[in-house]
């Protein structure tokens, strides 16, 4: 069973850039593809973007394409979401999630989350 803690969150203007991270517990970690997710007030919660079990592929939503990046060190049990370029419609709270199997874009094929991170760009 692999549980999840998100952190890194914080206030930043827009243009700047942060970096979570997904610290995860448990011996199976490196068996699990991670999501992460943002939900903004009033909103779904939205896909973006995935990390495969090894690293060695991943996928992003549309909107944070060519700003984002994910990575992964699964000796250290973590990874990561850098955000750069950021923009005021990023705020949002943030969580990772993780799943056996293949990277999804939908939140109910993961079962496992974190308690989520607070992001927020101001303009």
């Amino acid at each position: 069973q692999v549980q999840l803690v998100e952190s890194g969150g914080g206030f930043v203007q827009a243009g700047g850039s942060l970096r979570l991270s997904c610290d995860a517990s448990g011996r199976t970690f490196s068996s699990v593809s991670v999501g992460w997710f943002r939900q903004a007030p009033g909103k779904e919660r939205d896909f973006v973007g995935g990390i495969t079990r090894s690293g060695g592929n991943t996928a992003y939503a549309d909107s944070v394409k060519g700003r984002f990046t994910i990575s992964r060190d699964n000796p250290k049990n973590t990874v990561y979401l850098q955000m750069n370029s950021l923009k005021p419609e990023d705020t949002a709270i943030y969580y990772c999630a993780s799943r056996p199997g293949v990277v999804r874009s939908t939140a109910y094929h993961y079962d496992t989350w974190g308690q989520g991170t607070q992001v927020t760009v101001s303009s």
